[in-house]
């Protein structure tokens, strides 16, 4: 059984909330902030984006400068969730997950317990979707390259909607701000980016189609904008994407595998940060490339189905390369792409690897459909073992 490798549904993005360091001059190369983490990365044509600069301890005044309270909505405790749960209906509940995220990560245990609180479907996936982990899977993402390096001039009016668009946690509210701001400035210099999180809004609502679409556009104005790239060879080797094109298959993995060759060339000429080690900056390179080569095997894995007479062995051969190096070049593999890889040895008969694959993509999809799928998998495959007699194969 196959499913969407659609890996940041109804995730939140978590960002800096400064565009530059001043409005209405012309930044420096370090002007722009970066994500919380410091290992952000721009195109490779825009340099990268500088670290965030450093803040006065809590509590502490400069002379010139009143201490301030962070900005943004302080994520909901589970207390809190439980809380509202039992008092507020499941549409208010969704709203203000959605909107502030929570602190905490989905776990069998926690899911028992916000069900006892009497959550439904929609809530116990929204908030697992609000969590820490699938928020920073979300920000590997955007490290990639997702905003403006602050070496050119931009309007105040034109940063003020560009940060209110990458910090809008509500997919629907950031869709109408990326529509407001493409009628308004169809000129700027941001749109590209801007078109970046429209995209990922329609990401987190599972709306392929426009996924695609926004990125189209954000590529024809910056062909090497990596968050766009990143978000495009995601979606166009889907089956949920494939389906709706069969007449164009052929010609939408070749556009994807292109994509993703550009994605990895891009990736390989990042330039290293002054902070980075030598390590520190290989890992965040490949950490970055692993999000690439994913996509790159289930491109595969739909060229192997491809076959006439079954399935195309050199194609499997690929496709099991690239998930490969996606599970191992990250420390926070995607357990998507464990199962995508169990399919890969099922299709080419290696039934110990299928199942060990599968085995691993439950453990890290504990609390979510993954793990399920990939039971009734291994499950299958031991029938089939025993039908045929077969020790298996590896």
């Amino acid at each position: 059984m196959k499913i969407n490798r659609i890996f940041w549904v109804l995730v939140i993005i978590t960002f800096s909330s400064v565009l530059f360091a001043q409005r209405g001059q012309t930044p420096g190369p370090q002007a722009a902030p970066g994500q919380q983490q410091q290992t952000g990365a721009q195109q490779q044509n825009q340099g990268v984006m500088g670290q965030q600069q450093p803040q006065q301890p809590a509590g502490q005044v400069t002379t010139n400068q009143k201490a301030k309270k962070p900005e943004g909505p302080v994520p909901l405790s589970e207390k809190e969730v439980t809380k509202e749960i039992k008092s507020s209906p499941a549409e208010t509940v969704i709203k203000d997950v959605k909107e502030r995220g929570v602190d905490f990560d989905m776990t069998p245990d926690i899911e028992k317990k916000l069900r006892k609180a009497k959550a439904t479907d929609e809530v116990v996936e929204a908030v697992r979707q609000a969590g820490p982990k699938v928020r920073a899977q979300t920000a590997k993402l955007t490290m990639a390259g997702g905003g403006p390096t602050g070496t050119q001039s931009i309007p105040k009016e034109q940063g003020q909607a560009y940060d209110a668009i990458k910090t809008e946690l509500d997919p629907d509210k950031a869709i109408s701000m990326v529509n407001d701001f493409a009628q308004k400035y169809p000129d700027s210099s941001l749109l590209t980016y801007v078109y970046s999180f429209g995209a990922n809004a329609y990401q987190q609502k599972g709306d392929v189609e426009k996924v695609v679409d926004l990125t189209d556009k954000s590529l024809k104005l910056n062909p090497d904008n990596l968050m766009s790239l990143i978000l495009s060879i995601s979606m166009m080797p889907q089956p949920q994407y494939l389906n709706n094109h069969k007449a164009d298959q052929e010609k939408v993995l070749q556009q994807a595998e292109t994509e993703a060759n550009h994605a990895l060339e891009i990736i390989s000429k990042l330039p290293k940060l002054s902070s980075e080690s030598d390590a520190d900056y290989q890992r965040r390179v490949t950490e970055i490339g692993s999000q690439v080569h994913g996509p790159l095997g289930m491109i595969h894995l739909e060229l192997a189905n491809g076959g006439l007479a079954g399935p195309d062995k050199a194609e499997l051969a690929k496709a099991e390369q690239e998930f490969n190096i996606a599970v191992t070049t990250t420390g926070h593999p995607d357990p998507r792409d464990y199962y995508r890889l169990g399919e890969t040895y099922r299709m080419d008969s290696k039934w110990d690897d299928a199942i060990q694959a599968f085995t691993k993509a439950g453990e890290l999809g504990q609390g979510t459909l993954i793990k399920t799928y990939a039971d009734q998998q291994i499950g299958e495959i031991k029938k089939q073992k025993e039908a045929q007699g077969t020790p298996g194969k590896s």
